[in-house]
């Protein structure tokens, strides 16, 4: 494998109307190559219903230094805690 090829997140879904969750990483020399190896190495049981891949590169992260000045401010907001809504009991994935 060519080690200059862009690195690649994988994330799978592993039943339709679930989230997508990171897998892993993996390298490939485009999209196309990283979902095949991604299905390949992610997949091999039928795991999964659907495949995103992204290049590392296009990942922006918060600095965990900043959790105080990013987080607070949602605080102050108690409308957007989930405590105010009642979920109906046949809701599994919430």
């Amino acid at each position: 494998m060519n080690q200059d090829w862009p690195l690649w997140e994988v994330f799978i879904r592993s039943r339709n109307g679930l989230s997508h969750k990171h897998v892993g990483s993996l390298h490939a020399s485009d999209a196309q190559m990283a979902i095949t190896n991604a299905r390949d190495v992610y997949t091999r049981r039928s795991e999964g219903v659907s495949i995103w891949v992204i290049e590392s590169k296009n990942i922006v992260a918060s600095n965990p230094d900043d959790q105080g000045p990013l987080f607070e401010p949602a605080e102050d907001k108690v409308y957007r805690h989930p405590t105010f809504y009642e979920l109906p009991d046949h809701l599994e994935h919430m």
